[in-house]
Order: structure tokens, then sequence, then C-alpha cells
């Protein structure tokens, strides 16, 4: 920010003359990622303290008044009144835990520009009611992180009184001591008991039925756990936030082409674009052929959105994360006060997205009922993984990864999530040189390499192979014969066009003339 629009900050609401600048000066530079608390030491009270006293020191040069909010769930249209499809839906916890991680280092410029106001538009004392006080500063907490759908379609959905219904829900265990984050995607169709007048409903009624406070007690029941906070987000922000942070690298997990997500990707390590990291949040018909359950894929690969944003997030310097929080300000709502945030930001400093995050789906069985598709809630398994969650320790034992599709369907802390290698697959290496012995050794580097299931079988025509190829049926399972490629130091993996016959083995390995010489 230059000087000129400091003082037209300055000259604004929010503060005018030499004490406004000496509080937002003396706030601002203790805030700074720099010598104030080079170790990241101070608590969530320091902060929040020296965050309230700053913004008093403002609030004194105020010349306006609060704005005074309707109580109602807050809906914000597309720019220029654009319809967005109902399919078109956005998961918060991408906007949210950024939010709760990184807002912190850019509070300053969110006092400026009013962005406390923006963040607390829509929430009301029903939803204040269901919340559950915790001390930020020395205990893990739970909250509800919450998508919605404001199409215009669903705008006026009749059957919900004119609301819409969440498209996205993730539960969050937020860990500020021990620096570790939690997120379980809560599927849209789980069937749960809404209580009272409602009944059985799928849970993404949940918020168009009883709003913000409703929502949080179905997540609160099912869990079983107290929820702490909440946070919501429009879909229109999403763009504008992964393009402030100049993009976000992700490994696509399959090539595909979905008209209803809005576009195609390549499979593989590549930055995506705001536009591009949303299109592979959207993505779900291209599952439908290859997956059971598309919604579970859909929340995986939000979920490794996610943890793409958290890692650049948490890398950026201070001018990249003021325009993150500028771009997002409009479209999040929260019950966390900007000192809260300050602290808890200051407090997770350090944290490694790619050992400290641990994601998983609630588990469920598909069923149908009536006439409508629900998925029922598998308890035992539900109630096992709760309990590992509230240990804090992951809520899988090791990574998940769906063998057909590369989709990384839950993490356990082992590594980044792009890192989760099926390295049981049955992978058959034939030698195609006249050069003995080359298949051997090539299995030997797999093995060292973690690979358990390598076997060496016999090729007729030998000299045809210029390059060694590492061949695969599925375009799931790229990433696996790419790490079989980087295992043997050669070669490229090739999905199979019908030239080659994979008879009792995942990955065929062919050695080629690069590997004789």
């Amino acid at each position: 920010m230059d000087e000129r629009e400091l003082s037209r900050y300055d000259r604004s609401r929010y503060g005018s003359g030499s004490r406004a600048e000496a509080a937002r000066d003396e706030f601002y530079d203790d805030m700074r990622v720099s010598p104030a608390d080079p170790e990241g030491t101070r608590t969530v009270a320091d902060y929040s303290r020296k965050a309230a006293e700053a913004g008093r020191s403002y609030a004194a040069n105020s010349h306006g008044r609060p704005r005074v909010r309707s109580g109602q769930p807050h809906r914000r249209q597309a720019a220029g009144g654009a319809r967005l499809t109902a399919r078109r839906g956005f998961v918060v916890a991408i906007v949210a835990l950024v939010a709760v991680v990184v807002v912190g280092a850019g509070v300053a410029f969110a006092y400026l520009n009013g962005i406390a106001n923006n963040l607390h538009e829509g929430v009301d004392d029903d939803l204040r009611a269901a919340l559950v006080h915790t001390d930020m500063a020395n205990e893990p907490f739970y909250m509800v992180l919450l998508g919605t759908d404001g199409s215009a379609e669903r705008d006026t959905y009749e059957d919900f009184g004119g609301q819409y219904r969440s498209d996205s829900m993730m539960l969050a265990r937020i860990d500020p001591v021990g620096k570790k984050v939690t997120l379980i995607s809560v599927g849209r169709d789980i069937l749960v008991d809404l209580g009272g007048e409602y009944g059985e409903q799928k849970i993404n009624s949940a918020y168009a039925l009883g709003g913000p406070a409703l929502a949080v007690k179905t997540v609160s029941q099912l869990a079983g756990v107290p929820i702490s906070h909440y946070a919501q987000v429009d879909f229109d922000g999403f763009a504008a936030m992964v393009d402030a942070l100049g993009g976000v690298e992700v490994d696509v997990p399959m090539s595909f082409d979905d008209a209803d997500a809005g576009g195609a990707l390549e499979a593989g390590v590549q930055t995506l674009d705001g536009a591009q990291a949303l299109v592979l949040c959207r993505m779900r018909n291209a599952y439908s052929d290859v997956a059971a359950k598309p919604d579970e894929m859909r929340a995986a690969n939000q979920r490794l959105v996610l943890s793409a944003i958290a890692k650049k997030a948490l890398s950026s310097d201070i001018a990249t994360i003021a325009n993150t929080v500028q771009a997002m300000s409009e479209y999040v709502t929260t019950d966390l006060e900007l000192t809260d945030i300050v602290g808890l930001a200051q407090v997770m400093k350090g944290l490694d997205p790619d050992t400290s995050i641990y994601t998983a789906s609630v588990p469920t069985t598909s069923q149908v009922i009536g006439d409508g598709w629900y998925e029922i809630v598998n308890k035992t398994e539900w109630t096992e993984m709760m309990k590992r969650v509230n240990a804090g320790e992951p809520p899988v034992e090791e990574a998940v990864v769906d063998g057909a599709t590369g989709t990384v369907m839950a993490t356990a802390g082992s590594g980044s999530a792009s890192a989760a290698v099926d390295r049981t697959a049955m992978v058959m290496v034939k030698n195609a040189t006249e050069v003995a012995g080359l298949a051997s050794g090539a299995r030997s580097k797999l093995m060292e390499a973690g690979f358990t299931n390598v076997v060496v079988g016999e090729i007729t025509d030998s000299g045809a192979y210029p390059e060694t190829v590492v061949v695969y049926d599925q375009p799931g399972q790229a990433r696996e014969a790419e790490e079989i490629a980087g295992a043997l130091g050669q070669g490229k993996a090739v999905q199979n066009d019908g030239s080659y016959l994979l008879m009792d083995c995942d990955f065929l390995v062919v050695i080629g003339r690069d590997a004789a010489k």
C-alpha cells in the first residue's frame, strides 16, 4: 500500500490524524513477520490484545456507525447478476481455512478496509448460541466449514422457502498447540435426523431449513463433538483468492474434460490459476464412469486444492497475503473476530501442510430409499475414525489412493498428498534388448524404491524399443507409472492404446535400448 493510499485510508471513517497513524503503525509493525516475534512464541491472547488495542484506536477516530445486520443468512450474487448453474457449488474449506491460518498477517489492511464488518455479516444470535466456547490459545477446537450454492436457481427453491442448500461441508479440527489441522468432508447426501418438524433429511438440507445454526448442530450431533466456530463462503470469491496468491501447484490426479465443471485439465503436477482450480473442485461427472461415488472424488480434490492453497499462502509475503485477504473478504462469513484470527494465525505459523494437514471423508454406504439416493454412515468405522481425530491422530492409518483414478482419498501426514503412491501394485519388467541382466537390475531398483510386487518376464522382439516405457491402462495410474520411471532413472510413462497386453500385472516395464547405453 503506497503513501497516497495510506493517506486516503487515514481520512476514512477508520481513523484520521496522528492518533490513528500512530495506532496503525504500532500495530502493523508488531504484526510483521520480522523481528517482533521471529520464533512465533506469542500466544493468541497476546496478539488478540494487541489487535483489540489497535481496533479501539481506530474506532476512537471513527465518524461512521456500525453496520446493522438483519440476522438472516447472507447471500451474495455473482457480479453483474450472472446466473450460475446449480452444479457450480464451491467448497468453503479452501477459503475458510486460509482465512483462519493466514488473515492475521494482513490484519492491518483488514481494519483499513472494513473486512471485520464483512466477515460477520449474516452471523446471528442463533448461530452464536449453537457454538461452544474454547480456549483457542491452549486447546484444539472444531469448526464447521460450509459452502453454499447461491445460484439463481436455488435462491428461489420453493421446497426450502427461498433458501438454498449447502453444497459442500467439512468438519475441521484445528490444533494450535500441535500445529495440525484435520479436514473431514461430510457428504451432502448423508441421511440425518434434523429433528422436530423436519425429520430425516439429507444433511445438505440443514442450512436451507434452519440456517447456519441448524447446520452446526447437525454436524455436531453427527460427529459427537462440540463445535466452537463456523465459516461460510460463497462461490464467487474462490478464483479471485487463488489468483491473488499467484496460482497454486497441484498434482491433478487424472486428465478430464467436464463441461459441467467448466473445463478440462491434464493429469500431472501443474500450477493452476483460480478458474482452473475451481474446475478441479467442481469436477464430478468425469468420475461417473470410473468411480462408484463421484461426490467423494470431488470432495477429495477439494481437499487436495485446499492443501495446495495452504502451502502457498503460508509461504507468501505480506503483500501477497494482504491481496488475498482483500480478494476473499466479500465472500467469507464467520463468527471469528479478527482479533482471534490474527492470534491464531501467528500461533499456527510453521505448520507444514505436507505433514500436518490430515484429510478424509465420513465413511458411508450408498442406499436407495424410495425415490432418493442417500449415503448411510458406517457407524463403527466412523466412531473409530473420530476417536483417532479426537486424540490428535490422522483419521486413517495410511494414505488412501483410488487405484482407478489416482485420486487421493485420505492422507495421514506421511508427506505430500501428491506423493501418495500405491507401491503394492504388480509390476512386470521385460528386457527388449540383447544385453542380459537389465530386467533383473530394473527389478532391484524398483524393490529398493519400495515397490513390493515386481517380477521379471521375457520378451521376443528384442531391439524394437529405442526407449524404455512404463505402460499402464487406467488414467489414474499415471502417477504410479511416473514414479516407476523415476525409480528406474530412465524411460517414460505411456497409457496403453491397445498395443500392449498387460497380463497378470498392473504395470508393464519394457526395457529399451536407452538402458543398454
